[in-house]
This record gives C-alpha cells, sequence and structure tokens, in this order.
C-alpha cells in the first residue's frame, strides 16, 4: 500500500519543486521580450507538450500579441487568425479554462480546429492569464495525444498559468515604470514643472501655471500665501512638512521635501518638491524659490510593482506551503509529528496566530484536537479538547465539508476556538475541513489574535492545503493501522505458535456420565450468547476444553481465541499480558506489545485460575468487562474490546469474597453463567472410556500397539481416587505405554495403589466411603429438591445441622445442578 501512494506523491512533489524554480527564473526576466524568448525553454521542465502558444491582449489595437513554440521549444511562424476565431479569445472573455480531449470533434472553433489539426494536435488545453489587477491573455498547450488533460493535470497547468500570468505581469509593470520615469524627465526637460516664489518679508507666494493647476488654485479669486498652501498638506504629513520648514528658514539651507496634498475635490496628490535659499548682499535671508512635481503617477506605479512582488513574493511562500505539505506526505508517516510539522508550517505562511489539526474519533461524534502550534500561547493545547461534531463550528466544517469563517462579530465561533485552543482573545477563526475522496477526514483550524479576517483567497487556498492534508492524514491513518495490524498478527502467530506447542493431546470431551452430560448441556445453552462465563472445577478436569467448546458453539467461532493462565504469570507483568505496554513504559519494555484483550477483539479471552489476579489489578479487569475499554501501559489512549470473557478457577470465590481476598462486584460480573466440570472421582464410569482413548493415543503417537486392557487393570483405574483428575490419567497411561512392551497395557496397580496410600485419607477403602458419603448426600438433596434447610430440608432427613451439612457438600464438591445458582446452596 505504500507504494501505491509514494510514487505519485514523489512525481507531484517533483513537478512542483521544478515550477517554484522555474517561476524564480521567470519573474527575473524584466523585458517581456526577454520573457517570451525564455518561456517555451523553463516551461519544459515542468509541462510536457507538443505545441505552446501565449497570446498577450492588446487593447488598442484590439488584437492578441502571439507567440508560438513546438516541442522543442523553437518558435513557430504564428497564423493569421480574426480574433474571433480563437480558443484564446473565448478564454480571455469567459476567464476560465478549456479542455478540447478531441480536436478534431470540436465544432466550436472551426478555423482554429482546422490548424490544430495541420499541426498533428489532437488535445489541447487553454488556460486564461489573469492577476488581481488585469488581464492579460492566454496559455494554450496542446498534445498529439487525444484527452491527454485530466482533471489533475488542469489543476496543476492552472498554478503554471498564474506563475506566468505573475512574471508577464512584473515585466509590463517594469517596463512602464521606467517609460513613466522616462516621461517624467521629458516633462521636467520641457520645463512641465510648477516654480513658485516664496517672498518671506511678505509672505506671499508667486507660482507658474503649472503650479497653480497641480495644486488646483486660481490665483485670478485668491492670492496665494503660505497660509493658504499649507492647509492643503495632508494631515498625515502637515507637523513634519511645517517642521522641515522652519528648519529650512532657520538654517537658511536648501532643501527637498516629499509630501502629499489633499485637494479641495479630495483628490490626493504626491508631491515631490525642491527648495533654494535666495540670500541678499548682507547675507539675510530673503526668499525662497524652488519647482514643484506631481509625482502621482510614478508613486502608483512603484506601489503597484512592489504590490506585485508582495503577491509574487505570497504565491511563492504558499507554492512553497504546498511544496513542504507534499514532502511530508510523502516522508513522514508518524501521525503526531506529521500533524505538529504541518501547523507550524501554515501558521508560518498564512500569518496566523495559532493553526490546529482535529481529528474525529472513533465513534464519529466527537472531532479531538491532535495538534497545536500556538507561540503566543504559553498554556494553549496543554490538556485535551474534544467538541461534539453537532452543534460546533469545527463540526458544521466536517460535516457539510465546507469552510466556515468566523471574525470578530461572530462571538460563537470566536468562543468556539478559544475554546479548542485554550486561549482568550481571538478575533477571526477559519475552519477548513480535510476532505479527500469526497468524504471528511478532519478540520484544519486557524486563528488569529487581531482584527485581520480570513478573505476568500485564503480559504481557497487553504482549501488546497487542506487537501494535501488530507492524504497525509489518511496515508499516516493507513500506515498506523497496517503497523498496527502487522504487530497484531506477529503477535497472533506467536501465541498460535504457543498455542500448537502447548495445546492437549486431545481434541474433543469425552464421556457418557450424568454428571458431564449436565455439564455440557449448560455448555450448549450458554454458548451462542454473549455472555460471561465462570467455570468452576478442580485442577485437571478440562476447564480449558470446555471453555474451548463454548467458544467453537458461539458466533465467535472464526475469530480468536485467546487464553491466559492468571496464575502462571508474575504478578508485576500480568497487567501487561492483559492490556499491553507501549516502548519504553517500563524496565524491559523494549518493543510495543499488544494484550491479550486487544488479540481477542470480536473472539474470546479465557482467563484460567482467575483467582490469583491481585486485587489491585481487578479494577481494571472490572472496567473492561463493564465499559469494554482498557488503557495500553505507557499510553492514555483508550482503546475499546468486543472481547467475551470466558473464567475458570479451582477456588471457592464467593469464600475468597467474604475473606476481602476478591472484589464482590469482580465476582457478580464474573458469577453471571456458572459451569461447574465435574470431578473425574464423580464421572467414574467415563474411566475406561478415557484409558481407552489415551492407550490409542499414546500407542499411535510411539509407534505401539495396544490391543488389550486388562479388566483388573480397569477396575483398579476406576477405584481409585484420582486427586489430579484427567491430568493424571493421562499421565499414568502414556507411562504405562511406554513400559508396556507387548499388546497388552500394564499399568503398575501396585505404584496407584501406593499413591491412594500416601494421598490424603489413607486408602482406597476411605475412597469408597467418601464415595459413599457424595451418594447419599446427593440422594437426599435430590429427594429435597436441593433445599437444605428447613423442615423438608436434605439436613432434617439426613439428622444434620443445616451448617454441617453445608460443609460436607462443600468438602465433597457437591452444587445445584442449575446454570444460575452459585457454587453450594
Amino acid at each position: 500500500m505504500a507504494s501505491a501512494v509514494e510514487a505519485p506523491d514523489a512525481r507531484i512533489s517533483n513537478r512542483h519543486r521544478a515550477l517554484f524554480r522555474v517561476s524564480e527564473t521567470l519573474i527575473s526576466s524584466r523585458d517581456p521580450k526577454e520573457l517570451l524568448a525564455v518561456l517555451a525553454r523553463e516551461l519544459r521542465e515542468v509541462v510536457e507538450f507538443d505545441y505552446l502558444s501565449l497570446s498577450v491582449y492588446d487593447e488598442n489595437r484590439h488584437q492578441f500579441s502571439l507567440r508560438m513554440f513546438d516541442e522543442h521549444g523553437t518558435p513557430i511562424l504564428p497564423p493569421k487568425l480574426a480574433l474571433e476565431d480563437t480558443v484564446t479569445w473565448w478564454v480571455y472573455q469567459q476567464q476560465h479554462p478549456l479542455v478540447i480531449p478531441f480536436v478534431d470533434r470540436e465544432t466550436r472553433f472551426p478555423v482554429a480546429s482546422q490548424l490544430l489539426g495541420k499541426l498533428g494536435i489532437r488535445s489541447l488545453c487553454v488556460l486564461p492569464l489573469t492577476t488581481v489587477h488585469r488581464r492579460l491573455g492566454g496559455l494554450a498547450i496542446g498534445s498529439r495525444d487525444a484527452d491527454a488533460y485530466s482533471e489533475d493535470e488542469l489543476g496543476f497547468l492552472k498554478l503554471v498559468a498564474n506563475q506566468v500570468a505573475l512574471a508577464l505581469e512584473a515585466a509590463f509593470s517594469h517596463e512602464e515604470l521606467q517609460r513613466s520615469e522616462a516621461y517624467l524627465a521629458e516633462g521636467q526637460r520641457l520645463s512641465h514643472v510648477g516654480n513658485w516664489a516664496w517672498d518671506l518679508t511678505s509672505g506671499e507666494i508667486f507660482g507658474s501655471k503649472e503650479f497653480y493647476r497641480i495644486i488646483d488654485f486660481d490665483p485670478g479669486r485668491d492670492k496665494p500665501t503660505e497660509d493658504i498652501f499649507l492647509p492643503l498638506v495632508h494631515p498625515e504629513d502637515r507637523p513634519r512638512v511645517e517642521q522641515q520648514v522652519k528648519e529650512m528658514v532657520a538654517t537658511k539651507a536648501d532643501r527637498e521635501l516629499d509630501f502629499r496634498i489633499v485637494l479641495p475635490g479630495g483628490a490626493v496628490k504626491h508631491i515631490h518638491e525642491v527648495c533654494h535659499a535666495v540670500l541678499n548682499p548682507a547675507g539675510d535671508l530673503v526668499e525662497f524659490i524652488g519647482s514643484f512635481m506631481d509625482v502621482t503617477k510614478r508613486k502608483q506605479d512603484e506601489e503597484a510593482l512592489l504590490q506585485a512582488q508582495a503577491e509574487l513574493e505570497t504565491k511563492n511562500q504558499r507554492l512553497k506551503l504546498l511544496l513542504d505539505v507534499t514532502n511530508q506526505v510523502v516522508s513522514n508517516l508518524e501521525l503526531r509529528d506529521l500533524l505538529q510539522a504541518v501547523s507550524a508550517s501554515v501558521r508560518q505562511v498564512m500569518d496566523c496566530d495559532g493553526v490546529g489539526i482535529m481529528l474525529p474519533e472513533a465513534n464519529g461524534q466527537q472531532l479531538r484536537l491532535h495538534a497545536l502550534d500556538f507561540p503566543e500561547c504559553q498554556h494553549c493545547g496543554k490538556g485535551e479538547h474534544v467538541v461534539p461534531v453537532q452543534d460546533s463550528p469545527e463540526g458544521t466544517a466536517f460535516r457539510t465539508r465546507q469552510a466556515v469563517v468566523m471574525n470578530h462579530t461572530d462571538s460563537s465561533g470566536v468562543r468556539a476556538a478559544e475554546d479548542t485552543a485554550g486561549c482568550n482573545g481571538i478575533e477571526s477563526s477559519c475552519f477548513i475541513p480535510l476532505v479527500s475522496r469526497n468524504r471528511s477526514a478532519g478540520v484544519l483550524l486557524l486563528a488569529r489574535l487581531g482584527q485581520s479576517e480570513f478573505n476568500e483567497d485564503d480559504v481557497e487556498f487553504l482549501g488546497q492545503v487542506a487537501g494535501q492534508i488530507a492524504i497525509a492524514v489518511e496515508n499516516a491513518c493507513a500506515y498506523r493501522q497496517i503497523a498496527e495490524l502487522k504487530d497484531q498478527l506477529a503477535q497472533e502467530n506467536l501465541y498460535l505458535e504457543n498455542e500448537i506447542r502447548t495445546a492437549m493431546n486431545f481434541e474433543e470431551i469425552l464421556g457418557e456420565s450424568t454428571a458431564l452430560l449436565n455439564a455440557l448441556q449448560q455448555v450448549e445453552t450458554v454458548a451462542p450468547t454473549d455472555s460471561t462465563v465462570l467455570i468452576y472445577g478442580e485442577t485437571g478436569t478440562g476447564k480449558e476444553l470446555v471453555a474451548r467448546a463454548i467458544h467453537d458453539r458461539s458466533t465467535r467461532r472464526p475469530n480468536a481465541f485467546v487464553k491466559l493462565n492468571c496464575a502462571a504469570i508474575p504478578t508485576g507483568l500480568l497487567e501487561s499480558e492483559l492490556f499491553g505496554h507501549e516502548k519504553g513504559a517500563f524496565t524491559g519494555a523494549i518493543s510495543q506489545r499488544i494484550g491479550r484483550f486487544e488479540l481477542a477483539h470480536r473472539g474470546t479471552i479465557f482467563l484460567d485460575e482467575i483467582g490469583e489476579i491481585p486485587l489491585e489489578l481487578q479494577p481494571k479487569l472490572l472496567r473492561v468487562l463493564q465499559e469494554r475499554e482498557f488503557e495500553r501501559l505507557g499510553n492514555g489512549r483508550t482503546l475499546r474490546t468486543d472481547a467475551r470473557l470466558i473464567a475458570a478457577t479451582n477456588r471457592d470465590l464467593a469464600a475468597m469474597v467474604n475473606e476481602q481476598r476478591f472484589r464482590a462486584d469482580l465476582f457478580y460480573r464474573l458469577n453471571v453463567f456458572p459451569v461447574r466440570v465435574p470431578p473425574l472421582r464423580e464421572r467414574s464410569e467415563d474411566i475406561p472410556l478415557l484409558v481407552r482413548h489415551f492407550a490409542q493415543q499414546f500407542s499411535r503417537r510411539m509407534n505401539k500397539r495396544i490391543d488389550t486392557i486388562p479388566s483388573e487393570t480397569l477396575q483398579t483405574l476406576t477405584r481409585y481416587h484420582w486427586p489430579g483428575n484427567i491430568r493424571e490419567l493421562q499421565n499414568v497411561i502414556e507411562r504405562a505405554v511406554i513400559l508396556s512392551t507387548g499388546p497388552v497395557l500394564r499399568v503398575s496397580v501396585s505404584e496407584l495403589r501406593e499413591r491412594a496410600a500416601n494421598g490424603k485419607g489413607s486408602s482406597l477403602r476411605r475412597d469408597t466411603l467418601e464415595d459413599a458419603e457424595r451418594k447419599h448426600i446427593l440422594s437426599a438433596l435430590e429427594d429435597a429438591n436441593w433445599v437444605v434447610g428447613g423442615p423438608s430440608g436434605a439436613a432434617t432427613r439426613l439428622g444434620l445441622k443445616r451448617s454441617t451439612l453445608q460443609f460436607r457438600m462443600r468438602k465433597l464438591g457437591l452444587s445445584r445442578p442449575s446454570a444460575r445458582d452459585g457454587v453450594a446452596t
């Protein structure tokens, strides 16, 4: 997947870089003729074409100045066409790009289509050359291939046309400025400059006609004096001019002044004035004489040129921002680092005080701030900021995929930006949706502390930036998802390999006893549900096998069955095994680890020996059961899991709750559906079946042939108490197969009797008495419908106290076979 997005982005990045270099070369060409000479050669670096034409419109002659080039950049003699027959004239009037995918099918421009056909051009793209000040003409690019210009190519060609238009305007502005300066010099040579004399004795001013024309003054109506002239000076310039005049008089020195005047009609003119002091023979200052020049046109031209240069600089900065974002898309796939770098770049170029990026939460109902660059606010972005998708400007931009702009008069938008950034004083804010493939990936947030508002050009450009950021976010999220899935797959593979190595040697539950069939009936009942199951049973009774049976009969069967023996994991590492950890979360955490609950998502997790979980970890387990969420060690991000829990224990959890060694709320949450697995001594009729199964299994594995099991051996095995249950029986049969040298299974009966003699109690005889006691109590309980106390209860029938009977029931492992009762009644 990475390579699928990398090559196009790298190509885009290279083209934008080339365009940036070409634009710098073009803008440095001050002469329009020189610019046209290098244009075709330079554009070959960024645009593939077989035909290129540049048309500049001349308003005075109502015609295009046309230059044409072939695929090598060599000039072609342009044909003589009427203005109305050209495609460029249509584009110039409409101010919209025009793409002709098949020239031979075009009917709107028959003359131009015929000419292009002779040149072998099969598809054409014509773009207007326009700046904020004027329309210049059009740029036409042709190809010998049909349908050569897609929507993506058209978007890039628009950037090319913008750069060409700015370069042309800069060249024309420079030429006009030079021409205006030449006119000014010629005017001065012909004395088209206002002259004046100021008599310091009388205060009168004598001026030429040109002087009076410039200041729009009628000397026949009023007498010109310094009191009339000074009020014409612009209020902002007047204090400076008055100070300069005082210094000029005091020092009797010549002086040049630049200022503005405001005419009675309101027009403003820029004036350049040269003053010369006139002294009498005694050295006294008697008057000043000077020239008075209207330089308004030159100032306007200079300001226009500076504005064009500033606009070009802004365009270049914004183009560089697009290149930076593109580079980030290609080179940085870590989401948080990517967003932080992009936010800083956008803030600098867009002259903003703060820029942030918000992404949707997994539930799709909230947006969370993932990156914020706000240097003016030291405490901004310290906490978590989440806003609803409904009833918020950010959410509106996200839902509608339309930009939302709020200035200082929109208090709701200002408050929203202040709440998100955590800063007061925001005057203007802008929320741009991150849209890719017609869906929202997040929101770009921009804020300004001053009253400079976001205009349409800002929003249009930010839409392009947001499109690149959306691609970056999708790539980073895809990379992270792939990395997580890859890591999870690796973890699952390791887990499954471990499962293969440690799996029990039999694949199904064997037995026909009533006690086992009752337990399996409960399994059939609870398996199709998603309810939590708590399996009780002694060690070695096959609790894990029952858990697997529940999983295999549930709708979660296609997904993972993940197991963990809580007693086999050190207490300090148990939390990491359950919930996972990040790299560096604790000493020895050299890499990220996926927890068992995360591995079991949409599957089943089996926690064996759950009574061994320490008290301090039990609240986190309870939270997973109730809220379905958890955090990895070393990471505050909340993860969700849809794992069904099956727990198992060989301990009396109810007694542990009374002893405050197990949380009561966790016990009740686990004990939703208890299933008791009977010990082997309660299903003695299943022992012959299990013996035959294990004998066949081990003999096949050891390449031996076991045909006969002596009846004496089966009777001895059936009478044995089996404190280790099925696991002990399995080990005994495996050892017997190893020791048997012929087709008859030889079990060391004497060794088995010795085990019984060294066990709890003394002999097989005692085991038989316990069996008789169990059967007697079980019969009384069944006759009393499992009512322990009361006149008709089992305790009265047996002549025992209620507490004594309950004690014997717990000792013998007897419990009501109902699915909703606990271990003992």
